[in-house]
């Protein structure tokens, strides 16, 4: 294990993989009881869209992820409040619309120098100290927003009707959410890519909700989960000689899966 610690790119990627786990996994319990699963895979797929985009106009990929992913998140949660089109249907439109722009965008470029599978299925391998720098900012942002609004949020996501009566403004608890949603699959995005974005927000969150019915207690187990799955994805890769973001995400499953039939059987 020490010889890791000896590699530049294992310290970075393993810096990196810490701040990505410990803020998709303690968004991802917000997520997952707000129903809001299935909008961050299509938000994570927008993210590809973004980049895509982002180097078309010659602006920093992740600048372009953000905007694109804050766009569809709150034309996804504007349609849904608006109650004329079903959440899952606007969902379904923008997944298909966002993967159809990026395919679109990536073909118009005639010189294309554009790594397409490290942003789809990630390369925390190859992140540089500036990737760090970027997701230490934007994973602090996240987790700074939490902590400062975290009451409101937990009153929301439980009950926003009586969230509203009691002075929480939950509309824009709910499109701050979102934001962090997005903010979140930027930071993923270099360490398993967009595909796989959607499962490190949602999986270490499912399993610690086996666990405990505390809110505060699956926090604390959510992020605890996040950080040694995805650290532990790391090492495996390593010494497998496997990619780092699918032995991560399937790390993960495997211990929702083995958590869920111990819960069942106990």
């Amino acid at each position: 294990m020490f010889e890791l610690l000896q590699y530049d790119f294992m310290q970075r990627a393993l810096s990196a993989g810490a701040i990505v786990g410990l803020v998709c996994s303690v968004l991802g319990v917000f997520v997952v009881l707000r129903g809001l699963s299935f909008i961050g895979a299509g938000i994570s797929h927008a993210a590809f869209a973004g980049v895509a985009l982002a180097f078309l106009l010659g602006i920093p990929p992740v600048l372009g992820a953000f905007v694109f992913c804050s766009l569809v998140a709150f034309s996804i949660g504007y349609a849904s409040r608006l109650g004329k089109i079903r959440e899952e249907t606007s969902i379904g439109i923008l997944f298909a619309a966002s993967m159809a722009l990026a395919v679109l965008l990536f073909g118009l470029m005639k010189n294309p120098n554009v790594d397409v599978m490290s942003y789809l299925f990630g390369a925390i391998l190859l992140i540089s100290g500036y990737d760090l720098y970027v997701c230490v900012v934007l994973g602090g942002c996240v987790l700074l927003a939490l902590f400062l609004f975290y009451k409101e949020i937990v009153s929301v996501v439980f009950d926003e009707e009586l969230a509203r009566v009691s002075g929480v403004p939950a509309t824009l608890i709910v499109y701050l959410l979102l934001v962090m949603l997005s903010l979140s699959v930027v930071v993923s995005m270099m360490v398993v890519g967009t595909i796989l974005v959607s499962a490190l927000i949602v999986t270490p969150a499912a399993t610690a909700l086996q666990l405990s019915k505390n809110i505060d207690r699956v926090v604390g187990i959510a992020a605890l989960l996040g950080v040694a799955e995805t650290e532990g994805g790391l090492v495996l890769s390593y010494y497998l000689n496997s990619a780092p973001g699918p032995t991560i995400v399937l790390l993960s499953t495997a211990i929702f899966a083995l958590t869920a039939l111990t819960r069942k059987l106990a």
